[in-house]
């Protein structure tokens, strides 16, 4: 049997999980953070739980990243909780990084060191890509490196900004990405700040897998409304919906497709028409790929036996289940089992 290949939103779910069929795999994208006093530890951590989360979904790491202060020494978050870092930033070859983001907060000190702001030009002269959280954008502004640039931060420092640097095009924006430019205003938007950089090196499917991950709990302002799943998406129709929710309800004795339309008062062809134009997929392949994802989930999760799962998830016999895993995956389940628990 050749090769599957997951449709998008099982892509998605799985990323993490797929041999890397490139073959051309680049060095990961070094990053470095340098913790200002009183940094906004909301801030940083949604950064790096972006690009901690890229990693997961990749059988190879995407990025590599460093914590730094100007002089090595742990640095107090806006908390009052003390966080080491890995290394000195001025004693530091900045050529080992790409990307060097300054993380700031409520109350930073807004007057940089003149060693730090010779380091930055540095790092500007080498080619870095260069961002500010919360307010660090501002100590780019200092140093001189953001004239001409868009760039936004927290309101409460942009009349410093304007005042003391009018060559910068401030926005009113949550976060910017101007060329070799990133910043943003505060801590929930260095997320999604995060997010458009990943999507600048690795593309949307990626990102997609890093939202699915961090937003499946995300309520906005219906806080008892029920985690999402493909088949509560409001953008389908209810027709689809319906056949979905059929699939989701019955994954250990899976329904025939003539059963489904059936019950959702359908012809096959138009539920056929349905998939197509709302899900890129054929309605078996999908019930499949949601077996198979399931599936998954109970091997790696679960100490159930691979026959248990197989039966779980609607495989007509274990045999049936390691090719269809070995199919997806690359390896088979027994396979997977050992390799994940080797990992850890």
């Amino acid at each position: 049997m050749s090769k599957r290949t997951f449709d998008s939103h099982f892509h998605r779910s799985n990323q993490a999980y797929l041999k890397n069929e490139s073959g051309t795999r680049t060095e990961p994208i070094r990053i470095g953070f340098v913790l200002l006093e009183h940094f906004s530890m909301m801030a940083f951590t949604g950064a790096v739980d972006a690009i901690v989360t890229a990693n997961l979904l990749s059988s190879c790491p995407l990025y590599t990243f460093q914590t730094l202060s100007t002089d090595g020494d742990a640095v107090r978050s806006d908390l009052g909780i003390d966080i080491s870092v890995n290394a000195a930033l001025l004693e530091l070859d900045i050529r080992r990084f790409d990307l060097l983001f300054l993380c700031g907060g409520y109350r930073t000190p807004l007057q940089p060191d003149r060693q730090l702001l010779e380091k930055l030009r540095e790092a500007d002269r080498l080619g870095l890509t260069l961002g500010g959280l919360w307010n660090g954008s501002l100590m780019l502004a200092q140093a001189g490196l953001m004239n001409g640039y868009e760039c936004t931060l927290h309101p409460e420092n942009r009349a410093s900004l304007e005042e003391t640097c009018p060559k910068v095009r401030l926005s009113t924006h949550p976060y910017v990405i101007d060329r070799h430019r990133v910043s943003c205003a505060g801590a929930s938007s260095a997320l999604d700040m995060m997010l458009a950089v990943i999507r600048q090196h690795y593309g949307q499917e990626v990102v997609r897998g890093i939202e699915e991950i961090l937003s499946c709990d995300k309520i906005g302002e219906l806080p008892d409304r029920p985690m999402p799943t493909v088949a509560s998406d409001p953008t389908l129709p209810e027709s689809l919906k319906a056949v979905l929710q059929l699939m989701e309800a019955n994954i250990e004795e899976p329904l025939g497709m003539e059963e489904i339309a059936g019950l959702v008062n359908l012809s096959r062809r138009q539920i056929e028409r349905l998939f197509h134009r709302h899900i890129e997929s054929t309605p078996s392949k999908y019930y499949l790929e949601l077996r198979i994802t399931r599936a998954r989930r109970l091997l790696l999760q679960t100490n159930e036996s691979i026959a248990a799962i197989a039966v779980a998830c609607g495989f007509v016999s274990t045999t049936h289940f390691s090719h269809c895993y070995r199919d997806y995956f690359g390896v088979s389940p027994t396979q997977a089992r050992q390799n994940r628990a080797k990992s850890r």
